[in-house]
């Protein structure tokens, strides 16, 4: 479903019930939640081309990220994490979106993005080591082209539209993707971005993973309407797709970044989607969510519709099936040992690398960091 800046779609976006605005059905899809492959004109054209290794990448990609998901899970509840941030549920939206990118798009993930930086080629120990409490961020950017996941909620929205105008002015045809939940289009920063991109043209991509619930409040509390028909508002064009169909994300993702090469300036994508597990691992979402809601979910599992339907085309068989789960097994192993064979700095060395070059403030802090640990010494020989 497309939404413009002049004639929003007459369907979901003007029914002013709040039941709508997480209306499931309302989206537009390739796969059916039982795999079957249907038509969307829209979307069609975008993914004519896919091949079946293609496909078949497509889907090794989101079962690696739904292991390395349990075992960052798995990992904290070992005491080895200090905090994770489940994203199962959402592999569709993470790993379809980000095999549409280009090698020198930039993406700006939230927490939550484990799909899109293992599609970016994040390595085991990047996964690991931030919320291990090792590293700043675990991860060179320049290498993937990835910025640190951020933790206030849609900073980088601003990040990710400031780095599009930069390109822009560059002369550049790669495009910054800013990745967000459905809470986030309540925050203003993502509101300024839109603002900013729209007003400048600039050739970046809003991604709204609406995974149904902010923590513990639900998306009917956030809007009223799809969260698709506020982009028109700010003049940029946007598409609400079924985030747990996999290829509908890569036909919306492939629309929006075509949009930003040709110079037609950003685009909005709402992924409408679940979070299976809870918001972090502090959460408890058997406090505020119905267990039936969960078990529908269930059923839209976004692996075993692509499973499905690759299965019927005759791209998978068990034999490549086995091949992917020895893969992730392997991934998750990388994983554990990167994040228990980690080894923990000195403490001072907490002021290393956050400024391209050393200054005198911050030599002052770390000298003065380095007197308050000097103390403890001083007490424990009394």
């Amino acid at each position: 479903m497309t939404y413009t800046q002049t004639t929003p779609d007459h369907g979901a976006a003007d029914r002013g019930d709040p039941e709508h605005a997480s209306d499931v059905d309302d989206v537009a899809r390739v796969l059916e939640p039982d795999g079957t492959r249907v038509a969307d004109a829209a979307l069609d054209p975008w993914i004519a081309d896919l091949s079946p290794h293609e496909l078949r990448a497509l889907h090794r990609d989101m079962v690696l990220t739904r292991r390395l998901d349990a075992e960052g899970v798995a990992l904290q509840r070992q005491g080895q994490l200090a905090l994770w941030a489940p994203c199962r549920g959402q592999e569709a939206t993470q790993v379809g979106t980000a095999h549409a990118l280009a090698p020198g798009d930039f993406v700006f993930p939230s927490y939550r993005e484990h799909g899109v930086l293992l599609g970016r080629g994040a390595q085991p120990a990047d996964y690991v080591l931030a919320w291990r409490g090792e590293e700043h961020s675990a991860y060179d950017h320049t290498t993937i082209n990835a910025a640190p996941p951020q933790i206030i909620i849609g900073a980088q929205s601003l990040h990710a539209t400031g780095w599009a105008m930069g390109a822009q002015r560059d002369g550049s045809t790669d495009v910054a993707v800013a990745y967000f939940g459905d809470g986030a289009t309540s925050q203003g920063d993502v509101n300024e971005a839109m603002v900013f991109a729209s007003s400048f043209g600039a050739p970046v991509v809003f991604v709204c993973t609406n995974n149904q619930w902010a923590i513990s409040e639900p998306v009917t509390v956030q809007s009223t309407f799809p969260l698709a028909g506020r982009a028109p508002g700010f003049g940029i064009p946007s598409m609400r797709v079924d985030g747990n169909d996999a290829l509908a994300c890569v036909a919306a993702m492939r629309w929006a970044l075509d949009r930003a090469r040709r110079g037609e300036g950003p685009s909005f994508i709402e992924a409408v989607t679940y979070r299976m597990g809870p918001h972090t691992t502090s959460d408890d979402p058997t406090r505020y969510r119905d267990a039936d809601e969960v078990e529908a979910w269930t059923r839209r599992d976004p692996i075993a519709r692509l499973e499905a339907y690759l299965r019927a085309e005759g791209v998978l068989d068990d034999g490549g099936l086995d091949e992917v789960a020895r893969a992730a097994d392997a991934l998750a192993i990388e994983v554990r040992a990167a994040c228990i064979g980690a080894t923990t700095r000195a403490p001072e060395t907490l002021f290393d690398h956050v400024y391209a070059e050393p200054h005198g403030p911050l030599e002052r802090q770390k000298a003065e960091y380095a007197a308050y640990l000097a103390g403890f010494d001083q007490e424990d020989a009394r």
